[in-house]
């Protein structure tokens, strides 16, 4: 669910403290879009959004939050219905599996 490998890698980049408040940032910005996307009407905007979702969630090794994210971008630029919840379920999962830090 979380690459931990990418993680480590990001955080060796840009330093714990700078990690720390691009983890929470992201986090933030992920609670906001899915709050949005609960609403999402707009299959344009939806595709949007989970492009951006997708970009951000790779960044910081979310890494099947991202696969369902770019799933459903696909879905939504043929027009098609993405089913969201799958998707929300799968971050909230992510982001559970993600405060318990890397395994050991």
């Amino acid at each position: 669910m979380i690459d931990w490998s990418r993680v480590n890698e990001l955080k060796s980049e840009i330093g714990e403290n700078d990690f720390t408040e691009v983890a929470e940032m992201f986090l933030e910005e992920v609670e906001e879009v899915i709050d949005r996307l609960r609403t999402a009407s707009v299959a344009s905007e939806l595709e949007k959004d989970l492009h951006s979702l997708k970009s951000s969630a790779l960044n910081l090794g979310f890494s099947r939050f991202a696969t369902l994210c770019a799933e459903g971008e696909s879905i939504a630029a043929a027009g098609k219905d993405v089913t969201l919840g799958p998707i929300i379920d799968c971050y909230i999962a992510s982001k559970a599996d993600f405060a318990t830090g890397a395994p050991a």
